[in-house]
């Protein structure tokens, strides 16, 4: 899967509680692999419906949008 405008395949999501605390991602058949080799103390529970941003572009929108 990759952001629809710019075809990275990297991705972030922001802590709702503080959101300059973000937690990245990648989408590697589909499945959710985090990619901070620190250990995390917030770990989102990613639906369908979560808000995502690309982390190369200025593209955001809900995890399902984000093409094969």
């Amino acid at each position: 899967m990759a952001c629809p405008f710019c075809g990275c395949e990297l991705f972030y999501v922001k802590n709702p509680d503080d959101e300059y605390e973000t937690c990245e991602f990648d989408l590697k058949g589909g499945e959710v692999v985090f990619t901070s080799e620190e250990k995390e103390s917030w770990r989102p529970e990613l639906t369908e419906g979560t808000e995502t941003y690309c982390d190369h572009c200025a593209w955001h929108g809900k995890l399902k949008e984000l093409k094969n």
